[in-house]
Order: structure tokens, then sequence, then C-alpha cells
């Protein structure tokens, strides 16, 4: 979450050799001639879950090439998703740890302190989501945005042994206006403090951003809180 400007945290004591290593650069991720369809025409759109090592490196390269915040490895437990369609690769899914603390979602979900300790694992963030830049599909985000929270928890519950509640998600003020998320029915929460939360000044030295949240199961209250 430092990266993506939620918190800031201090600087680490030893250098870790993985973060320092650039993800690498391949024939595989270099630009493709654009792609105009509309995602309504698209033909056998679908989500590919991450299953091998190659393609966690390519996920990384791309990631890192053409997302505006670049690659940062994932906290916690995750998903990775490719999104194709007519045998091109269009758009990236990265899903991990929620944020610890957030003021909007923490107001929205209502719950104590300590149900946030126990319970956090039930909320996932959309960390990253990137459509690559030849690709002008018309809808195609708000599109992807609902394939992926039909799916979500099912692959989750696969892989990890539990089903997550809600989505959570920042988009950065003012450079997005969140309008993909709100086609897809998700709601926005409010704005953080642009604050890191070692922050003792209460200088807005982080971007703001806005906080989205997609509920998964209709219950997902009573599962967070009770």
């Amino acid at each position: 979450m430092q990266r993506a400007g939620v918190v800031r945290l201090p600087a680490p004591r030893h250098r870790s050799s993985n973060a320092a290593r650039s993800p690498r650069r391949t024939s595989q991720a270099e630009p493709a001639p654009p792609l105009l369809t509309p995602a309504g025409d698209l033909r056998d759109l679908r989500l590919d879950l991450l299953a091998s090592r190659a393609e966690s490196l390519l996920w990384n390269e791309y990631v890192d090439r053409y997302h505006s915040l670049g690659y940062q490895p994932l906290p916690g437990a995750q998903l990775r998703y490719f999104a194709r369609a007519e045998g091109r690769l269009l758009a990236l899914f990265g899903f991990g740890a929620a944020a610890w603390k957030t003021a909007p979602r923490d107001r929205f979900i209502g719950w104590t302190a300590q149900q946030r300790a126990q319970r956090l694992p039930l909320v996932v963030n959309n960390a990253r989501f990137l459509i690559l830049p030849w690709i002008a599909s018309r809808h195609l985000a708000s599109k992807l945005l609902g394939l992926v929270a039909r799916r979500l928890a099912d692959d989750w519950v696969c892989r990890y042994g539990y089903r997550p509640v809600l989505i959570e998600t920042f988009v950065e003020k003012p450079r997005f206006s969140g309008t993909c998320d709100k086609a897809a029915n998700w709601l926005c929460l409010g704005d953080t403090q642009g604050r890191g939360k070692l922050d003792t000044t209460h200088a807005h030295a982080l971007p703001l951003k806005s906080v989205w949240v997609f509920p998964l199961a209709k219950r997902f209250r009573q599962a967070l809180t009770e």
C-alpha cells in the first residue's frame, strides 16, 4: 500500500535483493497493434488466472512497463489475472491484502478495531488494474470489473480456503475519476486524507485517493462484524 500512496512506511534497515531487482524486459511485452473493437463485440472475453512462473514473470513485466505505479510485489494472499479476447492480451488484474486502516471503508463497514484485526483477510484489495495502452475498447474497463467481481471469491476459496466478502480499490485524484468503477456498480465511499500513517504535521504529503468498494456477499457487514 506504500507504493499505491495509501500509507508511508519508514525506510528499510536492510536492502532486499528481491525488491531491488526490476522485472526483466522481453519481446513478449512489446507494444502491439491497436484494438478498437467495443467490449460488447469482443469474442471469447475471459479472465485467465496465472498458473505458472512464466506467466507471473510476464505479468510483472507488463505492469512494470505500462502501469503508472510500476511493479511492486503484492502483499499477502494474492491472485493475478490476464484478460484476453480474440487471441489477444487486453488487460491485467492484481489482488492482494487490504489496507490495514482507511477511514471511509472502516466507517462504511462499521467494525471495531478488534473486528478489523480479526476479519481484514475477508477484504481484498484490487492493487493493480491495467488495460494495455494500445487497447482502446469502449466499455472494456467496466465489463472486466464486472467479470472479475463475479469470479474472484470462488477463485480465492480454491486457492486459500476462505471466501472474501468485499473488494476495495483506491483511485488517485484528480488523475482518475472512477468512471469505470461507477459503471461497474462499485460504491465510492469518500477520500483518503492524503497523509501517510506516520505523518504528524497533517500536511497532504501523498496524493488524495477516492476509496471504492464492491460487496461480494449480500451479508458482507455481518461477516465482517459478527
